[in-house]
């Protein structure tokens, strides 16, 4: 049997690790706490330095704009030859600052949030299951950030396809909060769609799911990657469903071998259990 299968007999556990409804609700309250300070911090952080963070994310159209001038990017590309977003409306500036504040305060404190979560849960997992938490919340965060990354870096030829299919005869200009809900979209489509690996090892370490029956899945597994890919990417474009899914085949498969891994070693480590 795995060792994170819930069914385990619960008289392994050490009497310091049994808490009384009011204590996970105390001990609840302090993660929350801790959690919204660290958001609260980040979003402050980003909101202090939001005119270099926004110049950040605009950096992929800026870089376009500049390799394809201004018969490409239309009046996109301002009078000083980098690109521009414009604001049709007086309260959008306003809330399109604290939303990239609240998104860059979550972003800044995912790993504090993994943290407060895992020392959460610890208490409630046996010796043997605290040692798979801190990989997994590594390799989350990890994964997360990878995926986000990926999703900054093509976003530039996202953009490129999506200017070339509106038409020869249409100025492309873009509305501030119109853009950054695209890049954030886009940064959490990617750093979700990354996180499918760490399911399906989790499925194969609580015994859910073997690497042998995901090995033989592939043919089917390749079809809903595409499928999922193509639901989660807000531009829908091809070029960014190339980019999601190529690096999810690849990550299905290193699950499966990380699989049969954890499947070699719980076998090595039976007969010397029973001995």
């Amino acid at each position: 049997m795995s060792p994170l299968r819930r069914g385990s007999p619960k008289t392994e556990r050490t009497p310091e690790a049994v808490m009384s409804l009011t204590e996970h609700l105390a001990e609840l309250r302090v993660r929350i706490i801790r959690s919204a300070l660290a958001v609260t911090l980040g979003a402050v952080t980003i909101m202090a330095f939001y005119d270099p963070v926004l110049r950040f994310l605009l950096h992929p159209y800026s870089e376009l704009c500049e390799d394809r001038g201004r018969e490409f990017c239309g009046s996109g590309l301002g009078a000083d030859g980098q690109a521009q977003l414009i604001n049709l409306d007086p309260i959008r500036g306003l809330s399109t600052r604290l939303s990239v504040a609240t998104y860059g305060g979550l972003l800044i404190a995912i790993p504090v949030l993994m943290w407060q979560l895992w020392k959460f849960v610890v208490p409630a997992l046996k010796s043997n299951e605290k040692k798979y938490a801190i990989p997994f919340i590594s390799a989350s965060v990890s994964l997360f950030a990878l995926g986000g990354l990926l999703a900054y870096l093509t976003l530039g030829k996202a953009l490129e396809f999506l200017i070339s299919w509106a038409g020869e005869d249409v100025q492309s200009t873009y509305e501030i909060s119109s853009y950054i809900r695209l890049v954030v979209l886009m940064v959490a489509a990617f750093g979700v769609g990354f996180q499918f690996p760490v399911l399906l090892v989790s499925l194969q370490l609580v015994g859910v799911l073997t690497p042998q029956q995901l090995l033989g899945w592939w043919r089917y597994s390749i079809v809903g990657i595409v499928v999922l890919a193509a639901v989660i990417t807000p531009s829908g474009d091809p070029i960014s469903l190339a980019a999601l899914t190529v690096p999810m085949l690849i990550l299905y498969f290193v699950s499966i071998g990380v699989g049969i891994i954890a499947q070699r070693r719980s076998r090595a480590a039976k007969p010397t259990a029973t001995t």
